[in-house]
């Protein structure tokens, strides 16, 4: 089974449990409003220097990794893929993230590679907002992050 570590950042802004979410790039979600946990794949590190690296990596922000909790881990039944998520209470402008990029062929069959940031955007949203946005399977860990928190608003 493949792993996946993600990093789930929040805040309370006016009352409300704010989270960041990321909109993938490329041409296959362009328009398209899914938005999704900041997480990648890894195989030989530790899940929590997974999460850090593939944070950095899609955000080009920072986090302290003493910073980090637990939120908890679900295996996502579209990919059979095991992803395992820590929290941490920050702030950031998230109109300043910089993603990584990655090469793919388009058109397909055009024989045109074209480069692609993984993720073309981040935004913080009202945590019950966020549960109709974030990829199915993943509005499992917004509840965990709402019931570790004890947030019922």
């Amino acid at each position: 089974m493949k792993r996946s570590a993600g990093i789930l950042p929040y805040k309370f802004e006016d009352g409300y449990l704010m989270v960041y979410l990321e909109h993938p790039g490329g041409p296959f979600w362009e328009g398209k409003d899914s938005w999704s946990i900041c997480k990648g794949e890894y195989t030989t590190e530790k899940a929590i220097d997974a999460a850090l690296r593939e944070f950095n990596e899609e955000t080009s922000f920072t986090v302290c990794k003493k910073d980090l909790f637990f939120i908890g881990s679900k295996k996502m039944e579209s990919s059979n893929k095991l992803v395992t998520v820590f929290g941490v209470e920050t702030d950031f402008d998230a109109s300043k993230m910089k993603s990584n990029t990655f090469k793919k062929e388009w058109p397909p069959m055009s024989g045109i590679i074209q480069e692609f940031p993984e993720m073309d955007e981040g935004r913080w949203f009202k945590v019950d907002e966020a549960m109709s946005k974030i990829f199915k399977g993943q509005e499992k860990i917004l509840q965990k992050l709402k019931d570790k928190l004890s947030y019922n608003k």
